[in-house]
């Protein structure tokens, strides 16, 4: 019998090729094969919301050869292995229409992960196609296709060409509009923190005032915190009370897609999409010694299961790396509470235990190895046994109504904490993981007092969203799942609705806040956070064969439709996009508004089209002025033509005043107070096309001196090189590498 294996991608197809040998014909599909139209709406409202799919443009030449190679022979068989949730068991879906497969002649396969056992298992246990996973995938294709394709034009009519809108997308642009609104109308309050150091028989330590006069301390204004400092002077200290007790911390689960993209983005900079290409290259399998094997298993879950098989195999590594006092008795499971989660599927883990970072750190590029490092010491971890520490609080109490706190913590058991501790996105949080130590301290003896610390601080507003933070909030509203996080965020960017600045913060764009504001006042629903979260609870529904795909969509569409007729007629674009203001047109006399352009907002005169003048904004004019100085004297490299300042989808740049006969631009290069490391020039900031910034030397291309990180003002204290913000809290020196912690 001919035996052909299909897959979704070519690297797929390598590793199982490794392990099957010749019996079988490994092929790809890459990725899906049919979808709806891009020309047209393609469901039929009328009869039931019937998808009309078509095979994709670029995957006829694929289907073709997969169609001819499918019936070359009667007794061909074909196994459908696409990945093992919605996304791919509609794959091996749309395969079996595509290539006119008959009932006895296709199975549908399964696996994890990409290693030898797992695909033998695989091919010994076929089974049928999952059609309410199939259902549930195409209900939230359809969903996403009718919110697309009817909000999206209305957004094209009432605010500006070229917007989207998406049921999921959507709320994620109103997640991070809202914060920053957070931000803009938050008002600090000033507030002192006050901490002394004191002089025990056996040492030094610092404890922090937590009640004044027998009420909680808290010190609002330099006035009040000067009479507690001219107190504390004159006071006399003695430890009241020393409570000692013993503490348990527990290891975080293995990962999961939501958690591996937040901690790859706190530990390694990596973002989302990011994370999700490599967690699928090791997935896929990777070169290594004689071998070529996956590495992690399946990178879209959200379930914490580990396989027995895989639990055996652990304590036998950790005994033999770290010793027998760090392996457990028994396995320790973890369950997801979340509805939904689907728990057939397995955690991210290590194909292998045995197989140790360092030991293929050779086979795997940069990325890969961090983030397979960062797989295998959480796995590890949480089969270890959990830390002890010894938590001691010190009461310090004065001779005049004051009280002071000193917290100390040492870890007398490391556990897991000798592998892997999880990150946090709140710096102070980290420091719940470091020792603490006092030094003895008797309850009842006299302290003398070194110094006392006052220092002013304000509150502060919440911070903005990382991809990372964005993700955990998506996933605690339940919005979105595994395999929609990284295309989700993705695509607001890409669309211009959120930057992500080179803090890795997301802020909002105008047209974002545009986009959301309209949504909000005119389609609540669409963005709502328990609509959206319902929605996803109602596929899963579809999923595990609950509830039937088409009603769920029926009772979406109908209002939905209903609103969207009554829109088109009531919502005017000049209520969106126009604002009145006081300045006249110098052409012609009449009032100037604001309109919304492809690049933001602008001036133009009330009487368009008869009078077409158009100009930016008063602030953006200033800024513009500001630019057109700084870079008078720049000349055309190919005509000799001034160049000047204009700005574009991707911020300000430099064209040719000769243009359209010369179309010459270039990025805008602002000079920064820097000197290059290996010419002695100066450093510019620059942008490249599309609109990331990097920093590089004023000398170009003479001198091809470039990094990505932001230089810092203070040279290095041991050879005077240029230093650069490498990470959130690490300066490294250009010249010889010195790396400085912040």
């Amino acid at each position: 019998m001919n035996h052909i294996i299909i897959v979704e991608s070519p690297a797929k197809a390598r590793t199982l090729k490794k392990f099957l040998g010749a019996k079988y014909n490994i092929k790809a599909s890459m990725g899906h094969i049919r979808d709806l139209p891009k020309k047209e709406l393609g469901i039929d409202v009328k009869k039931g919301f019937e998808p009309k799919y078509e095979i994709s443009p670029d995957k006829k030449k694929i289907v073709r050869e997969l169609k001819d190679l499918v019936h070359k022979y009667k007794d061909t068989m074909v196994w459908l292995a696409s990945d093992e949730d919605r996304e791919g068991e509609s794959i091996a879906w749309h395969l079996v229409h595509a290539l006119d497969l008959k009932k006895d002649h296709y199975k549908r396969i399964a696996f994890h992960e990409i290693t030898k056992p797992a695909i033998l298992t695989a091919l010994e246990n076929p089974r049928s196609i999952d059609i309410n996973l199939v259902y549930a995938q195409q209900a939230r294709r359809v969903l996403d296709r009718l919110v697309g394709y009817k909000l999206s034009p209305l957004l094209w009519t009432k605010v500006r060409g070229g917007l989207s809108a998406g049921r999921v997308q959507s709320v994620a642009v109103r997640l991070v509009v809202e914060r920053e609104r957070e931000i803009e109308d938050f008002k600090p309050e000033e507030y002192w923190k006050i901490d002394v150091d004191l002089k025990a028989k056996k040492g030094k330590f610092n404890a922090e005032l937590i009640q004044v006069k027998n009420k909680k301390a808290e010190v609002k204004s330099g006035k009040e915190a000067a009479a507690i400092v001219k107190d504390l002077k004159g006071a006399d200290y003695k430890v009241a009370d020393l409570i000692t007790s013993a503490a348990k911390r527990y290891p975080a689960p293995p990962f999961i897609t939501s958690t591996l993209q937040q901690e790859a983005s706190r530990k390694l900079g990596f973002s989302v999409k990011q994370t999700m290409v490599v967690a699928q290259q090791l997935y896929e399998g990777v070169e290594h010694g004689k071998q070529h094997t996956g590495l992690v298993t399946y990178m879209r879950t959200d379930s914490f299961n580990l396989s027995m098989e895989f639990l055996r195999e652990v304590p036998k590594v950790i005994k033999k790396l770290y010793g027998e006092e760090y392996a457990l008795e028994k396995p320790r499971f973890f369950t997801k509470k979340t509805k939904g989660a689907q728990e057939a599927h397995e955690a991210i883990r290590p194909t292998d235990p045995s197989k140790t970072p360092e030991s293929l750190k050779p086979h795997l590029d940069p990325h890969q190895y961090k983030l397979y490092k960062l797989i295998w010491e959480r796995t590890m971890a949480c089969q270890m046994p959990e830390a002890k520490l010894d938590v001691t609080t010190v009461t310090v109490e004065t001779d005049n109504d004051y009280t002071l706190v000193a917290k100390g913590q040492v870890i007398r058991s490391p556990g897991f904490m000798k592998v892997y501790v999880e990150g946090t996105d709140h710096p102070d949080e980290a420091l719940a993981n470091k020792e603490r130590i006092l030094p003895e301290i008797e309850k009842g003896e006299a302290c003398k007092l070194v110094k006392i610390n006052d220092e002013q601080k304000f509150t502060q507003p919440p911070a903005r969203y990382t991809e990372a933070t964005l993700v955990k909030k998506l996933e605690s509203e339940g919005i979105g799942r595994p395999s929609t996080y990284a295309p989700t965020i993705s695509t607001i960017i890409q669309r211009g609705y959120v930057e992500k600045k080179p803090d890795k913060k997301l802020y909002p764009l105008e047209i974002g806040i545009i986009v959301n504001d309209f949504l909000m006042k005119h389609f609540k629903d669409i963005v709502n956070y328990n609509f959206t979260a319902d929605m996803e609870e109602k596929l899963d529904d579809i999923a595990e064969g609950k509830v039937e795909w088409k009603p769920v969509i029926e009772d979406f569409y109908q209002p939905f439709e209903k609103t969207l007729e009554e829109k088109k007629k009531t919502i005017k674009k000049t209520d969106v996009v126009k604002e009145k203001t006081d300045e006249k047109c110098e052409i012609c006399g009449a009032p100037m508004v604001i309109k919304l352009g492809r690049n933001g907002k602008f001036l133009s005169c009330s009487k368009y089209p008869e009078c077409k003048n158009a100009k930016p904004l008063k602030e953006d004019r200033k800024k513009e002025e500001k630019l057109q100085k700084e870079f008078k004297d720049e000349k055309c490299e190919k005509c000799g033509s001034p160049m000047v300042v204009k700005t574009g989808k991707f911020g300000d740049f430099l064209a040719c005043s000769a243009y359209p006969k010369c179309k010459t631009t270039r990025p805008l290069a602002h000079a920064i107070d820097a000197e290059c490391p290996k010419c002695g020039g100066k450093l510019v900031e620059k942008r490249t096309k599309r609109g990331k910034v990097f920093y590089g030397c004023s000398n170009y291309p003479k001198c091809d001196f470039a990094t990505w990180s932001k230089p810092v003002d203070d040279p290095c204290p041991v050879c005077k090189g240029l230093q650069t913000q490498a990470k959130k809290n690490l300066i490294k020196c250009e010249k010889c590498g010195k790396e400085t912690e912040v």
